[in-house]
């Protein structure tokens, strides 16, 4: 019976001494590592705000009746402006596509430079004229064209058209204090839209952007009415072309990407 005990405890202290020894070797499998994020993306909807400065330009003013030279309203005159955009952009591979808006306010522009206009006309001889015209904002929209020359700085292209709110047409005559307004209510000015710019993400949703656009516009018109005071010039037409305004800002964008804010949830590991 002892000589059993002793075999039967031996016996065990060999089998927990080899289980042991087998469990020791038994391979312990690694959890995986963590996935990486996905890759920066540029698609997405976004809101912003600008600022900078805007050049305006125009041929001189001319009248039809007599054919005179008025001078030029407030040419490349530089002023303030700022505002907002809000725009849309999609990603495939490194091009994106995108569409925005944007509403600038503009500082006073309202300069012109008194013209002394020697004429036949004995009412307005030798008398000094001054036209003014102020523009008070400019709105666009545009279809965007990108290039990603690195996963977040983006240089793109963009066309479309524009319209700019202007004071109403006003002709002073400096020498006699008599000045006409176009009565006008719409002085709205339309025309196209191209401009180009680069964009940096400095982080997930923020990017910095700087940006040039050149607004064409169509020409201004305006008639003297026949009860004007400027009795030399009722009926007359009073028109300037060539007109254009150019705009160069810098603009700070954030963009709603559920793409870049969307992560896969964490993988559970069973053993």
């Amino acid at each position: 019976m002892r000589k059993l005990l002793s075999a039967t405890a031996a016996l065990s202290a060999l089998l927990a001494t080899s289980l042991a020894a087998n469990a020791a070797d038994m391979y312990v499998k690694a959890p995986p590592p963590a996935p990486p994020p996905p890759p920066f993306s540029w698609t997405g909807f976004y809101i912003g705000g600008n600022f900078g400065g805007a050049w305006f330009h125009a041929d001189d003013v001319r009248d039809t009746l007599f054919g005179l030279d008025f001078g030029r309203q407030g040419n490349n005159n530089g002023a303030f402006i700022g505002g907002g955009q809000v725009g849309f952009n999609y990603q495939v591979n490194t091009v994106v596509f995108g569409v925005e808006g944007d509403f600038d306010w503009a500082a006073n522009n309202n300069n012109g430079t008194a013209v002394i206009i020697p004429t036949v006309n004995p009412l307005i001889a030798g008398h000094s004229f001054l036209v003014t015209g102020n523009n008070r904002w400019a709105a666009t929209v545009a279809a965007r064209l990108g290039w990603t020359a690195t996963e977040r700085l983006l240089f793109y292209v963009k066309g479309g058209g524009g319209w700019v709110g202007a004071d109403s047409f006003t002709i002073t005559d400096v020498t006699t204090g008599l000045s006409v307004t176009d009565g006008t209510s719409n002085n709205n000015l339309g025309g196209w839209l191209v401009g180009g710019g680069l964009e940096w993400a400095f982080a997930d949703n923020w990017s910095v952007r700087f940006e040039y656009d050149f607004l064409g516009l169509n020409s201004r018109t305006f008639t003297v009415p026949l009860t004007s005071p400027f009795i030399a010039f009722r009926g007359d037409t009073f028109t300037t072309g060539n007109r254009n305004l150019s705009m160069a800002t810098v603009g700070l964008n954030y963009r709603f990407n559920w793409y870049n804010n969307t992560r896969p949830s964490p993988v559970t590991t069973r053993y």
